[in-house]
């Protein structure tokens, strides 16, 4: 049965994000509430559950992932990102918005697009979400909580939990999140591809 971890979507509670962090230390997959939808995450360099994770969600090595992220510091560790590229991202970071940036050797084969060699990168602005990756000390693996015969990601912790509960080893629930995924922008290819339009306004990124 995957532990529920119940907190305060503004004030939550350090000892319950840390057993949540233990959990993902161990090669767990939890479920997180982050300001786009809920999302599953793992511990980026465990091989074993970054595979449980695309098993659950349903998709192959092709599905970009995605680096949680707790700044644009830590994001330029693991992307490369000119001044262009950079000027963008902070215009919309933290906030709902994915980048699909050229991988630096950081980022482990594995987890990265296997003929591409790019990831998505994005900061989120939860409160819940920051505080976990304060905790990590690292970014962390994540796709959005949609399952493979839904259209729409999960936004109810008990429904996640009850769907998943012999499949991921946690839930944090911080109450709804929004429904619509983030908003994604393919920056690998030398010019602004928008792949995706979902939570962020792409006016922000003077798109619109």
């Amino acid at each position: 049965m995957a532990q529920l971890f119940e907190v305060h979507p503004e004030h939550p509670q350090p000892r319950l994000l840390k057993q949540a962090a233990d959990i993902l230390h161990q090669g767990g997959v939890v479920a997180i509430p982050t300001d786009s939808s809920y999302a599953l995450v793992c511990h980026l360099d465990d091989k074993a559950a970054v595979d449980a994770l695309r098993r659950v969600r349903g998709v192959d090595e092709r599905h970009h992932l995605t680096l949680l992220c707790r700044d644009l510091s830590e994001l330029a560790n693991y992307a490369r990102v000119d001044n262009a590229q950079y000027r963008m991202l902070k215009a919309a970071t933290p906030g709902p918005y994915t980048f699909i940036l050229e991988a630096t050797k950081e980022v482990p084969r594995r987890v990265s697009h296997p003929s591409r060699r790019t990831i998505g990168l994005r900061v989120p602005d939860h409160r819940v979400t920051q505080s976990l990756l304060e905790l990590m000390g690292q970014p962390l693996l994540a796709t959005t909580l949609i399952l493979p015969d839904h259209d729409e990601p999960l936004n109810d912790a008990d429904e996640i939990r009850d769907a998943l509960e012999k499949r991921i080893q946690a839930v944090v629930d911080a109450g709804a999140c929004p429904m619509a995924p983030t908003t994604v922008i393919d920056l690998s290819k030398g010019s602004v591809e928008v792949v995706r339009e979902g939570r962020g306004d792409l006016s922000v990124l003077g798109l619109a």
